[in-house]
């Protein structure tokens, strides 16, 4: 028998057939166009997703449809999706790192107050949040939300599509800021403040429930469809980070630091999200908006090149005196800035591409150590994390990150965690497996731990001091930037 999971990410569909034991047996992957249409918008058709759904599910189950058992979804977090009294979509989708609505977020911020924000929510706004876009859309097209019928997310509407059951599950739904994180249940007073009705959005459950089966037209007879889950949470599942106090990190198009809580938590400081997990319990994550994105800009955007090996082939890490500001898309934790932007600090006439090249991988990590400090500042201690996602393919990027957090940095088999945590919850969804930890336990492989040394821990030590310095130096800059 067969399992199927589905990564929905911002710019490919990538899928994964597993079998009972949990060994891959095929992969296949859809790309799709972002559209930028002003500086720090981001958005998408959502027709792109079904379609790349439909070829990356043929490509999957050809020869063994009868015997696929279950299918389930990961998916990219907080975009909005509207659909009208017929089910259309009204606009195309904002995406996860668009900061259009930092306004309507600091008002919320400001209005409400952090205090009541994380009372309904266990969360404060931040741009990248389902709920300021609501607000956005109803301020600047207003044609469009008075024609609202379904709001959801991303993986959401593809699982109606694919299944004809409008559901959510709570770890993606606690991006949204409309959901009582700790109660898991719809926020009535977010709904009111942000003249949302509760029939628009979806069912709620948890993430390895089944919600129903595929539709016939999609010739998987014998699947049933679980919720699915956010991406991070998903990840978190394939990596194996299911127990309190385990850590998980991801290399994907965002930065995450996830560690997961065997009861809810807030971060009183609220850097850090506190979300409902995939396995039905709690987490608290940390999210930077650009990461293993900044090295693809860096190297095809701007360099025109994919050797992203040989751009740091034989540096000599610790060494290095360029900085890179990761701000590419603006910043969520800890800053909460939709305005910080990109930034190289410190080139001199000799500066070479390798060490420009090594400052991206680097500011990527410190970016990450920031929410790692903002965790140390909950009174939570991080010795081991594994790791996911493109970026986490690079041994180099790997080994700065070790030295950078102080921390062992392990290696699943597949970095693919995200399908493959769908694919752990298809199981439990089809009662092959139990629950989520027992399923984790079983199928999950390690296979690498990178391990931080001494003296590189004190250089990385001495340049992330330097770090911290430079986005509050900017800040102002970036604001006036921004105006312009």
């Amino acid at each position: 028998m067969f399992y199927i999971g589905l990564d929905l990410g911002t710019s490919a569909l990538k899928g994964l057939l597993v079998d009972e034991c949990g060994k891959i047996v095929r992969e296949a992957c859809a790309e799709y166009p972002v559209c930028y249409p002003r500086d720090g918008w981001s958005e998408q058709d959502p027709e792109h997703w079904l379609k790349a759904a439909v070829e990356v599910l043929d490509a999957l189950s050809d020869g063994v449809r009868g015997d696929v058992r279950g299918v389930s979804i990961g998916g990219q977090m907080h975009g909005l999706v509207l659909l009208g009294e017929r089910d259309e979509v009204i606009r195309p989708a904002i995406l996860w790192n668009d900061g259009r609505a930092q306004a309507e977020s600091d008002a919320l911020n400001a209005s409400v107050g952090r205090a009541k924000l994380s009372e309904y929510t266990a969360n404060i706004s931040f741009a990248g949040f389902t709920a300021p876009k609501l607000l956005w859309v109803k301020e600047h097209e207003p044609q469009n939300f008075a024609r609202i019928r379904k709001l959801c997310l991303p993986k959401d509407y593809l699982a109606y599509k694919l299944t004809g059951v409008f559901s959510t599950d709570y770890s993606d739904a606690s991006g949204m800021l409309f959901l009582d994180v700790r109660n898991k249940k719809w926020s009535r007073e977010m709904l009111a403040l942000c003249s949302a009705e509760e029939k628009w959005l979806p069912a709620l459950y948890e993430s390895y429930a089944v919600t129903g089966k595929l539709l016939p037209r999609y010739g998987l007879p014998n699947a049933v469809f679980t919720a699915g889950a956010g991406d991070n949470a998903a990840a978190a599942v394939g990596t194996g980070t299911v127990k309190g106090g385990d850590c998980n990190i991801s290399l994907g198009t965002s930065g995450t630091v996830f560690i997961a809580g065997d009861a809810f938590s807030e971060d009183g400081n609220n850097a850090l999200h506190s979300f409902c997990h995939a396995n039905g319990k709690w987490h608290l994550m940390g999210c930077i908006l650009s990461a293993a994105s900044c090295n693809r800009w860096w190297l095809e955007t701007i360099l025109g090149s994919k050797d992203y090996g040989g751009a740091v082939d034989g540096a000599a890490l610790g060494e290095n005196n360029v900085f890179f500001l990761p701000y590419l898309m603006g910043e969520r934790s800890p800053h909460n800035d939709a305005d910080a932007r990109g930034a190289f600090i410190g080139m001199r006439a000799n500066t070479t591409r390798q060490e420009m090249s090594l400052a991206v991988l680097e500011g990527v990590s410190f970016a990450l150590r920031d929410c790692v400090e903002a965790a140390r500042k909950a009174g939570i201690g991080i010795a081991r994390a594994t790791v996911c996602g493109g970026g986490a393919k690079s041994r180099v990027w790997r080994e700065i990150l070790a030295n950078v957090l102080n921390c062992a940095i392990v290696s699943p088999v597949t970095e693919q965690g995200p399908a493959y945590g769908a694919a752990i919850l298809a199981m439990v969804g089809s009662e092959l497996f139990p629950d989520v930890e027992t399923a984790a336990k079983r199928l999950v492989r390690l296979r690498e731990t990178v391990l931080p040394r001494g003296e590189l821990v004190r250089r990385y030590e001495q340049k992330y001091e330097v770090f911290t310095h430079l986005y509050p130096a900017l800040q102002k800059c970036f604001g006036e930037i921004q105006k312009r």
